[in-house]
């Protein structure tokens, strides 16, 4: 969290999914609970991850590797790599639109939002 906010403003998106909520998962958020903001909000919405954007596009910035990866350590190489390629200006646009879906989820009391 540090190293994407150095000022100490980042905000952890706990979306309830099933790996978020194990016992490990839970532990660590507790003991690492004064690290960051923990922003709360209904579980399992696919409305408020952005983690499938972020996952679509480091999947197409590996594919366009030349050579591909071939081994699994390869793969997490390029993907740490890719990673850090990413402009925060990209991550920014990924976020600002969080405040309106949040309101849109509200309003649609948790059924699929439209925004």
């Amino acid at each position: 969290m540090l190293i994407v906010h150095s000022d100490g403003f980042g905000q952890f998106q706990h979306d309830n999914a099933t790996p978020h909520a194990s016992k490990v998962a839970t532990k660590w958020l507790q003991e690492h609970t004064s690290d960051f903001r923990h922003f709360h909000w209904p579980p399992k919405s696919p409305d408020m991850n952005i983690i499938e954007d972020i996952w679509d596009a480091l999947l197409y910035v590996v594919e366009k590797r030349s050579p591909p990866p071939r081994a699994s350590m390869d793969l997490l190489t390029a993907l740490q790599d890719s990673w850090c390629e990413f402009s925060s200006g990209y991550l920014q646009t990924l976020v600002e639109p969080m405040p309106h879906r949040f309101v849109s989820l509200l309003r649609a009391q948790g059924a699929l939002a439209r925004y």
